[in-house]
């Protein structure tokens, strides 16, 4: 029987589907996590779909709940369990869509490796029984039990990179952040907890590791209470042959002390930074803990303790109350920082949050102009970083995916195809590191360039014969 994973939403939601997946996947289960479409047709071999949701925009919302409907079309005689942020905060409004949608709140989704242990496919008559299943899931969603860190895999389906949650929830109380209202308060893993399971992620051969939570930046080991630069260099000296990946932070985490840590071989050259704004008047609103200036000081620290670095920012476009001159700032700094890439979003008033109420809304003709107006400078921004790439050489995580040119992901987030990869050697190297050479800028929404992989003494191959 195969169980069906559709995953919406961060990082942190990806790591704990892949997390599940694995429980069921131990269990004898077959694991299908392609995102389907109405064009896939039927799914007969489907016994178990399960979503994994988001709430952090509307349209986040409206997307669970298509794929709600759509799933159960194509999955006719499979219950859909519905878990994430969404499924937390609305579950009740979801759970009316159909009798066969069961929600386990995201608070809950840890109990998945539990169902996959009460439900082996060796106790199935070739399908679950939808009661006895809903009667299990609302018995365990009674129970009081910590469930933040139990979601965690060593072995990944849909990713060549390892990833890591070591962190959830948020302290902070942002004006428009519905994220917080369904994690909660924030929680940190133990660092002694942490450098183990990094320890099994070396064992299965990963290369790299993805630190991923809600707000690293309030990372805070229970034990030693250590914050996450302590973190860093605790992982860097008790681990070997393994490199980290930052996935966000708030710009008030970059000071010098952790700049200095970063200029380690072992940190990728990669770094996400939680702006928003760039004006100060909304970042108050907004209740965000920095100002402008804190942002412009964190790039520039960062770029002078790294070389070649990926810089990226989420940008919320129309927040109430953007003047043209609130606005014309952010455009002003996201040009100055000159950031590789920056995810651009319209401003969603979420249910809940102090945002929803205020008044002096963006209308929606000056909401799009701006959302453009910054969407086209994060693709001049992007381009510009790229080529800047052209003839230098990066190591790289070679992907799992089946597809020739055969892809990867650079140190410094770059997406490129290896042409100079055959079948056989592209399969060889799966979630491996290698060197590459960047050659030709590639104008697409799928890799950013074209690359070839070289051998240690730098001569390039067109076919690697110590893996042949």
């Amino acid at each position: 029987m195969t169980i069906h994973f559709e995953t919406l939403g961060c990082k942190l939601n990806q790591i704990e589907s892949e997390s599940a997946a694995k429980a069921f996947y131990d269990q004898g289960y077959i694991i299908s996590s392609k995102n389907l479409t109405r064009a896939s047709g039927t799914q007969k071999d489907i016994g178990l779909a399960i979503i994994n949701t988001c709430t952090v925009t509307g349209k986040a919302e409206q997307k669970a709940r298509r794929l709600i409907n759509m799933l159960l079309d194509l999955c006719p005689d499979a219950p859909i369990i519905v878990t994430g942020c969404y499924a937390e905060l609305d579950g009740a409004y979801l759970e009316e869509i159909d009798n066969r949608v069961i929600i386990l709140p995201g608070s809950k989704k840890g109990y998945l490796t539990d169902l996959a242990e009460a439900f082996p496919p060796s106790s199935l008559q070739k399908k679950f029984h939808l009661e006895n299943l809903k009667e299990w899931i609302d018995t365990k969603t009674r129970e009081e039990e910590n469930l933040a860190f139990r979601l965690s895999t060593d072995v990944f389906f849909s990713h060549s990179r390892a990833s890591l949650k070591i962190q959830d929830g948020c302290n902070s109380a942002c004006s428009y952040c519905r994220v917080r209202l369904a994690r909660g308060k924030a929680i940190s893993l133990d660092a002694e907890t942490i450098c183990d399971r990094i320890r099994e992620l070396i064992e299965k051969g990963h290369k790299e590791v993805v630190l991923t939570g809600i707000n690293l930046s309030q990372y805070l080991c229970p034990k030693t209470k250590m914050g996450f630069t302590a973190l860093l260099d605790y992982l860097i000296k008790n681990t070997d042959g393994i490199a980290f990946r930052i996935s966000s932070l708030y710009p008030q985490s970059v000071d010098e002390a952790f700049c200095e840590l970063i200029q380690s071989e072992r940190i990728r050259p990669h770094f996400h930074l939680s702006v928003q704004s760039g004006s100060d008047k909304i970042l108050k609103a907004m209740k965000r803990p920095y100002n402008a200036k804190k942002v412009s000081e964190a790039v520039h620290l960062i770029r002078k303790a790294k070389e070649d670095v990926f810089i990226a920012t989420d940008i919320i476009v129309g927040f109430p109350g953007e003047s043209e001159e609130d606005f014309l700032e952010t455009l002003s700094l996201c040009k100055e920082l000159n950031f590789a890439w920056i995810h651009v979003f319209p401003f969603s008033a979420r249910p809940g949050t102090e945002a929803f109420l205020l008044k002096n809304t963006i209308s929606a003709e000056i909401l799009q102009k701006r959302v453009i107006l910054m969407t086209e400078l994060a693709k001049e921004q992007k381009k510009a970083f790229v080529l800047s790439q052209v003839g230098k050489k990066r190591l790289a995580i070679v992907e799992k995916r089946r597809s020739i040119p055969a892809r990867a992901v650079c140190d410094n987030f770059l997406h490129v195809e290896l042409s100079n990869l055959n079948t056989k050697e592209a399969q060889m190297l799966a979630g491996q590191e290698v060197r590459t050479l960047i050659n030709h800028y590639e104008n697409s929404n799928k890799i950013d360039a074209r690359a070839c992989v070289f051998s240690e003494s730098d001569v390039q191959l067109s076919r690697l014969q110590e893996i042949t």
